[in-house]
This record gives structure tokens, C-alpha cells and sequence, in this order.
């Protein structure tokens, strides 16, 4: 097993277990909280897969995604009184996953030759849309969205790979984790220090 396949696991896990603890604040039952983790989970790989036209998608090719989705978003259903110590690692294993999808995606787009746009808006909608999903059907704003700095971490992540990737000779696996590195530690740091991106009300304030 790669040390980026592992990555994706993690990430994967994380994902599930986001969509399903969204799914149990909004009083959602079994199938819901189910649902909302294979989607935030997977959505994303699945809807750039679709439009790269690669299919069967990923989850179908290896299906151990979809079974450690369903197995995590199971096990925050039952332990769901007990999982407070969730709350703090959560956002940080999201930050690795967030991380490993936007290099994977864009890695993909580029073995199908996609140029700058394509490439980096490939690795953005892997990371980015199977939360958007989780959102809209918890009936709240997607948080890439909103202030935090999320989806433009992924930018800067996918457009250094593709830079990489094009004009240096770097090894690709070198760029892969450098790309990678700088979306977590972008993420992690607007954790840290609440970092945002201005509304436009920052600027009309009475």
C-alpha cells in the first residue's frame, strides 16, 4: 500500500465521518446519516471521474472506498454519544484528506492532458464537491462558500502541481507532496489562527 493511498484512506474516513456527524445534527436517521457519508466522502472523485469520462468511477473500480464510507458513517451513528473527542482531530484528519484528493484529482486530470484550469478545477472538485453535496442536503451554505479558506487552499495546492508538474523536472511524486503540504498546512494554519477570505460586508460596515 503507497504512502498516497494511505493518505486517501484517511481522508476518505474523515470525509465519511464529517458527513455523517452533519447528518446526525440535523436529526437525520440510519439511510440519512449513511448517505451523507458516502457522498462527502466519495462525491467528489466520483462527479471528476464522470466528467474526465472514466468509468466506471473510482468506488466501483476499488471498492474499499465504499465500504470504509459506509463502515465509518455506521460507526459515528453508534457511537454518536460517545464521539465528542471527534470534534477536536476531525478538522485536522480533514486537512489531510483535503490535501491527498486535490493532488489526486489534479494528478489525474493531468494524465488526461487537461491544461491549467482543467487540471486545478479537477483537483478542486475532488476535494471540495462531496462537502458541497453534504451541505446542500443538510440544507446549509457550502462551506467552500463561505469565509474560509478551503477551496482556495485547493486552488493554490492544485495550481503548484500543475506548475510542477509542467515546468520543472522534479520527480511527480516530489510534486505531489509538496502540492499536498501546502493545501494542509494552508488549511491547518487558517484553523489556527482563523484565518477567512472578505465578505463583501466587510467592507460596508455602518
Amino acid at each position: 500500500m503507497s504512502f498516497l493511498y494511505s493518505l486517501d484512506l484517511l481522508g476518505t474516513a474523515a470525509f465519511a465521518a464529517s458527513g455523517a456527524l452533519a447528518a446526525i445534527r440535523r436529526e437525520m436517521d440510519l439511510f440519512g446519516v449513511l448517505m451523507l457519508g458516502l457522498v462527502t466522502a466519495c462525491g467528489g472523485g466520483t462527479l471528476r471521474d464522470l466528467l474526465l469520462g472514466d468509468t466506471p468511477p473510482f468506488i466501483f473500480k476499488d471498492e474499499t472506498y465504499l465500504y470504509l464510507s459506509v463502515a465509518v458513517a455506521l460507526f459515528v451513528f453508534i457511537f454518536r454519544h460517545h464521539l465528542e473527542f471527534l470534534h477536536h482531530p476531525l478538522p485536522y484528519f480533514d486537512a489531510v484528506g483535503l490535501g491527498t484528493f486535490v493532488v489526486i484529482g489534479t494528478g489525474k486530470a493531468l494524465e488526461f492532458k487537461l491544461g491549467l484550469f482543467g487540471s486545478v478545477m479537477m483537483g478542486v472538485m475532488t476535494a471540495t464537491a462531496g462537502g458541497m453535496i453534504r451541505d446542500l442536503l443538510s440544507a446549509q451554505v457550502p462551506m467552500v462558500l463561505q469565509r474560509e479558506v478551503y477551496a482556495s487552499a485547493c486552488l493554490a495546492g492544485g495550481t503548484l502541481l500543475y506548475l510542477l508538474h509542467r515546468y520543472t523536472n522534479i520527480p511527480h511524486a516530489w510534486s505531489l507532496l509538496a502540492a499536498a503540504l501546502l493545501v494542509i498546512v494552508m488549511r491547518l494554519l487558517a484553523i489556527r489562527y482563523n484565518w477567512a477570505l472578505p465578505r463583501a460586508n466587510d467592507f460596508y460596515r455602518d
